[in-house]
């Protein structure tokens, strides 16, 4: 592995700031999320036209009271959200234990202990980052995360750092397809954050997504195919302050996607990404306060030809 780029000597000043936030007690830093959530929601009101317009489209039966209500739950979420990916850098296993939860981890052991390479298709919900660690520590050696480069190297190499501290690796998106290529047969996990806006040049899979036509990155269906993985979703939710708890659900198998297909070019439909988009929605309208509504999730239209 290449050493991380030289950065200038204030870098080092920010990191030794974040490091000492980080060694704080939980509760300490959720004090500090009230500070970040009375910014956020009231100061500078951070994106605050993309969430209010993301929840109305998504809960049009909702009052303008309850979308702002929702909003407001929001904000606090994120905030809490923030401190707690950051407490990554210094939190023990057993407290990432105690606090993320899996109600179902056979459903990833089993093809795991068989040899079998598995997707697990995640979104922004919940607490996202917590979910990499707590899987990492339940089966060592076998958690991988597919990541997107930051433009900033300093919060590109402190972000893997928090990622790959309790023992997940970490391989980002241009990498997938060798790092599958390389642990075939060896029982690994990948996991893949696939609710991002895919737009037209993507090639993606558009369908309905909380009242409105999405776009979603195909390559767990196509990757499913070519390399025989089983596919799983994961939802995660907050049940209490700084506690979380996911589950998996199996997805269609890629024998099931490919349905005789000679090639990935004969694919039409993705019933592994129309099953994650269920799964998805089941859990936002449970939960809308725990998914990240400053994401401009449905900026790109299809295009006419589509």
């Amino acid at each position: 592995m290449s050493q991380p780029a030289a950065l200038p000597w204030y870098y080092r000043l920010l990191t030794a700031l974040l490091l000492g936030l980080a060694h704080l007690p939980l509760t300490v830093l959720h004090g500090f999320a009230r500070l970040i959530y009375w910014l956020l929601a009231y100061v500078v009101h951070y994106r605050e036209k993309v969430v209010l317009d993301n929840l109305r489209h998504a809960f049009p039966a909702k009052t303008e009271a309850e979308i702002r209500r929702i909003t407001r739950q929001f904000y606090w979420h994120f905030a809490q959200v923030m401190v707690e990916i950051l407490k990554l850098a210094s939190i023990s296993a057993e407290e990432l234990k105690r606090r993320m939860r899996f109600s179902n981890p056979e459903v990833l052991g089993a093809p795991l202990a068989a040899g079998r390479q598995v997707l697990v298709l995640g979104s922004h919900m919940g607490n996202w980052e917590w979910i990499l660690g707590g899987a990492a520590l339940l089966f060592p050696g076998q958690i991988t995360g597919v990541y997107k480069l930051l433009n900033n190297k300093f919060f590109e190499q402190f972000t893997l750092r928090l990622r790959t501290r309790l023992g997940a690796g970490a391989v980002p998106m241009l990498g997938t397809f060798r790092h599958l290529v390389r642990y075939r047969g060896q029982g690994q996990e990948l996991s893949l954050l696939i609710d991002q806006a895919a737009g037209p040049d993507d090639r993606p899979y558009w369908t309905d997504f909380l009242n409105r036509e999405a776009g979603f990155y195909t390559s767990a269906d196509r990757l499913a195919v070519q390399f025989d993985c089983d596919v799983l979703y994961v939802g995660v939710r907050r049940v209490r302050r700084g506690y979380y708890e996911a589950r998996f659900v199996q997805l269609p198998q890629g024998e099931e996607i490919s349905a005789g297909a000679k090639s990935l070019d004969a694919l039409e439909r993705f019933p592994a990404t129309e099953a994650f988009v269920r799964q998805l929605e089941a859990d936002i309208r449970a939960y809308p306060e725990q998914y990240l509504w400053t994401h401009r999730r449905w900026k790109h239209t299809r295009p006419a030809h589509q």
